[in-house]
């Protein structure tokens, strides 16, 4: 690592509407370094990056580049001083491919300017060799799996002469040899005198990658260390400001009936074949496997967005026919998706929108036709693509939906100044309480999970761990999908490991361990 300093912000503060996000944070990064920012949703980790790229202006503090004072930043002015951001979601044009957008990313040319195909194909592979990435030059971005699509992100970020490099949960949605591979290219970078700010709620990858630490809490800089002097419990303790003795605070629940039982379920369009599992009242099943192992399309398929084909699925002893979400909800089942962003919330409408958007249009069920309608048969499910259909409505009555939003914010601790206030001005946890809290609002018995606190930190999982254990004790059957073993492991009452679209095993909560388990999704043991 060089100890030559390369940005330097110091006492940033940003207020919106009244609220603080930043009170007097600093941070700085050397050459040749990756330095972790790290802290709870909230604590002002996106506000600050965003003042770095330009996109938001400070009310008060300085940023430096390269012991240059940056005054007036816009996003344009950050790109040409060689400050990039790779976001979670990447920023690419789906319908162009990798040669043309890397060539949009980099080339400064006029209206009228004369394409060279040729130099613009010779540029992009000689990026695409730099990464050391197997990716295909003619390939549209949409056909690029998440890590080929941030390698892509590198790529230009490279062509750009970047040297500040952001990286905003690059491995939230990767798996653990794609994350290695992400790493390995990081080590890249940085051996070249690249800056890079790494931002990451998977604190046990930290040391792997991490030179230094800095926390952030309540907007406010709590520490800066480097990655070797500091164990996890002491990140735990800077980023919440107390112990958390417990992230997963499972607790016996008497357990009641089966709740949902599957016999021989399979769809044949999704790969998932010969699923038997049951859930009962008061208990949390958790599904695990490695990414492909047909656990997302299980539960689609249980919710009726790709229809079961094969056995039979029995909701409270009766056998269900579940052909669309719909049938779905009205057997008492509510599903909330990975994918928060495109399927769990609408960032664009209020809060009290979103919590309302599932109960509300099941409601119309059971009302006079000028009571409240939102969205049609699937309304609880968001499509951004479908955006013009959510928001179709005969009546609405807005007094019943403030009602029934200001409960689930009371409940969930939902930090928010106002019910109207749009989703995307909430954190990742608070987005993920709304949605939670969209599904819970119709009354399920049975609720399935997946990836409930994926990208979210440590003390929003711990609250929505609670959540799902309180849910547990009012008598729902969860069925919950997550990738970190640790979370399985200390949620779940039973275990079903998942592999090829067939539960392999299922294991006693006394008789699983993250060996046992990884060697079940591996095909060993079984």
């Amino acid at each position: 690592m060089n100890d030559a300093l390369l940005l330097r912000a110091t006492d940033i503060c940003k207020s919106f509407d009244g609220v603080h996000a930043l009170r007097g944070a600093s941070f700085e990064l050397r050459s040749g370094e990756v330095h972790a920012l790290v802290g709870e949703n909230g604590a002002g980790k996106s506000t600050l990056i965003r003042i770095i790229t330009g996109a938001v202006v400070a009310d008060s503090g300085e940023i430096e580049l390269g012991g240059k004072l940056i005054t007036h930043s816009s996003p344009r002015l950050a790109k040409s001083l060689g400050i990039a951001a790779i976001y979670q979601q990447p920023a690419l044009f789906p319908e162009l491919n990798v040669v043309e957008n890397l060539a949009l990313g980099l080339e400064q040319a006029s209206l009228w300017s004369r394409i060279d195909w040729g130099a613009r194909r010779r540029r992009a592979n000689e990026l695409l060799a730099q990464i050391g990435g197997s990716i295909d030059p003619d390939a549209l971005a949409c056909e690029l799996s998440m890590p080929q699509q941030q390698m892509l992100e590198i790529a230009r970020a490279i062509g750009a002469d970047a040297r500040v490099l952001i990286m905003d949960e690059p491995t939230a949605s990767l798996s653990d040899e794609d994350a290695q591979n992400l790493f390995k290219l990081v080590r890249r970078l940085r051996s070249r005198g690249v800056g890079v700010i790494y931002i990451s709620h998977r604190l046990d990858e930290l040391p792997a990658i991490a030179d230094r630490v800095t926390v952030l809490r309540d907007g406010c800089t709590i520490d800066t260390r480097p990655m070797n002097e500091v164990t996890r419990e002491e990140l735990i303790r800077l980023m919440v400001g107390r112990e958390l003795s417990a992230i997963f605070p499972k607790r016996p629940v008497e357990l009641g009936e089966t709740a949902l039982e599957l016999r021989g379920v399979g769809c044949s369009s999704s790969g998932v074949a010969d699923v038997n599992l049951s859930v009962r009242k008061g208990e949390i099943v958790g599904l695990a496997g490695l990414v492909g192992a047909g656990r997302t399309e299980l539960a689609k398929t249980i919710f009726g967005l790709t229809p079961a084909d094969q056995g039979e699925i029995m909701v409270g002893g009766v056998r269900a026919s579940i052909k669309n979400p719909s049938d779905a909800i009205r057997r008492g089942i509510a599903y909330l998706p990975e994918d928060r962003r495109s399927h769990g919330v609408i960032e664009e409408l209020p809060i009290s929108a979103n919590i309302t958007l599932a109960s509300l249009a099941w409601e119309r069920r059971h009302v006079r036709q000028t009571s409240v309608c939102r969205g049609g048969s699937d309304a609880g499910i968001v499509d951004r693509d479908k955006l013009k259909f959510v928001g179709h409505a005969w009546s609405m009555d807005f007094r019943r939906e403030r009602e029934i939003a200001r409960e689930y914010v009371r409940r969930f601790e939902i930090k928010t100044p106002a019910l109207f206030s749009p989703v995307s001005t909430l954190s990742g946890g608070n987005q993920q309480k709304v949605a939670l809290s969209r599904w819970l609002a119709t009354r399920p018995s049975v609720l399935i999970l997946d990836e409930p606190t994926q990208g979210i930190d440590v003390g929003a999982k711990s609250e929505i761990h609670e959540l799902m254990i309180e849910m547990a004790e009012q008598g729902a059957a969860i069925l919950m999908i997550s990738s970190e073993l640790p979370e399985v492991l200390g949620m779940s009452d039973r275990i079903a490991v998942m592999r090829g679209g067939r539960i392999r095993a299922v294991l006693n909560r006394d008789e699983a361990t993250q060996q046992r388990v990884l060697a079940l999704a591996l095909g060993q043991g079984i």
